[in-house]
């Protein structure tokens, strides 16, 4: 195991009508004039806006409102918001919605207070001390961008890149996680949600870091009841606890607490991230083609960590590692398929004669190189990505 710090301060609220006490929440962290932040039609409509708004008048705590937030944040919408906050002196964004709405948030929090142009943090250039607060009225498990220290925004030049401070400054204060709120989502949101969570279990599963039994097997664990429960929340997103399990899971999964002491991976998310950058798909359906193409690609490099995933997670018996291995992806596909989501760029929308065009842009943010179990270069990239789009 690997030496490590770890802070995670978010607080969190968990259960049934929970969100009002967003106000009270906001005041013990400090805020007094909100922006509320959030996406869609669905959040006004389904009458949540209305009572995050009740509970911060209580609270005697103005606002501000800047909705408009689409999958794959955009940099122009951040733009708008650090504008609006300057502009009548917020002190603390509030983001309801999911993870498109938290990480814009989290960019619109970084950026009021900085003297220059947001984007500058994420080609680079350090986030400062001074970072607007931020909290989180989650209404959709998948990004755990309500715990993590990291958010990605898609730029003005369609380009996708990701930006994790160099503090945890920019994890949430706090987030509000109500499982109701997920009920009347659409089943393929959920399928994509859990897509994502599990997506990123894997990052920081499959690695060949040594001795670090004790998170091998919370990975373990927490694959195991999203493989019960996500079945159970596509067919009925109102289903109260198997949405309850699966929003807490969806937190343990990024907020980095299966992940330290041992090194990670990401190549995966990257390769994913020129995808939805440039064909506008959902975050996790775009995963749910890449990792099983990266895990045939690299399950040479460390056929036993694979056969493990294969015996402990999907009870494969296959005595023979290389065997085990296989029928292991095999069954991530049969089950991620079962819940609607897509195996290769056909099902995604995604184009073959592409993939040199993404493989330059993986490669232009920095990416070769990176990589745990192997490391990745272009060419490896290219390779992925056919064996993405080929899948059967």
């Amino acid at each position: 195991m690997l030496d490590f710090d770890f802070w995670s301060p978010t607080y969190f609220s968990f259960g049934r009508g929970r969100e009002s006490m967003t106000g009270e929440l906001v005041k013990k962290f400090g805020g007094s004039r909100v922006l509320i932040h959030y996406g869609g039609a669905s959040a006004v409509k389904s009458g949540l806006i209305d009572r995050v708004k009740k509970s911060l008048k209580d609270a005697g705590i103005s606002f501000v409102e800047l909705g408009g937030v689409q999958p794959n944040p955009r940099a122009e919408l951040v733009y708008a918001g650090i504008d609006l906050a300057r502009e009548h002196g917020v002190d603390f964004i509030l983001a309801v919605g999911g993870g498109s709405v938290i990480d814009s948030a989290k960019a619109i929090a970084a950026g009021a207070p900085y003297n220059g142009d947001f984007w500058d943090m994420f080609c680079g250039v350090p986030m400062g001390e001074n970072v607007l607060p931020v909290g989180v009225v989650l209404t959709i498990a998948a990004a755990g961008s309500e715990a993590s220290n990291g958010c990605v925004i898609t730029g003005t030049d369609c380009t996708k890149r990701v930006f994790s401070g160099p503090s945890d400054l920019n994890r949430p204060r706090f987030a509000i996680l109500n499982p109701e709120l997920t009920a009347t989502l659409p089943p393929s949101q959920v399928a994509n949600g859990g897509a994502d969570i599990m997506a990123h279990i894997f990052e920081r599963y499959f690695s060949k870091t040594k001795d670090v039994e004790t998170t091998d097997r919370l990975c373990e664990g927490l694959l195991l009841a999203l493989i019960e429960t996500l079945p159970r929340a596509v067919k009925n997103p109102a289903d109260y606890e198997a949405s309850a399990n699966i929003m807490w899971a969806g937190m343990l999964a990024h907020n980095n607490v299966v992940g330290v002491g041992r090194k990670q991976d990401w190549l995966s998310h990257r390769l994913e991230h020129e995808l939805s950058a440039k064909y506008d798909v959902a975050h996790g359906a775009g995963l749910a083609v890449m990792f099983p193409a990266w895990m045939r690609y690299v399950m040479h490099y460390d056929t036993p960590r694979f056969a493990r995933f294969a015996r402990n997670v999907w009870g494969v018996v296959d005595t023979d590692d290389l065997t085990a291995a296989n029928h292991g992806i095999t069954k991530l596909v049969e089950f991620w398929s079962s819940l609607g989501l897509p195996k290769n760029f056909a099902e995604l929308g995604a184009k073959r004669e592409d993939i040199e065009s993404m493989a330059d842009g993986v490669a232009a943010l920095g990416c070769e190189g990176m990589g745990s179990i192997m490391q990745f270069y272009k060419n490896d990239f290219i390779k992925i990505y056919e064996l993405a789009a080929d899948a059967k």
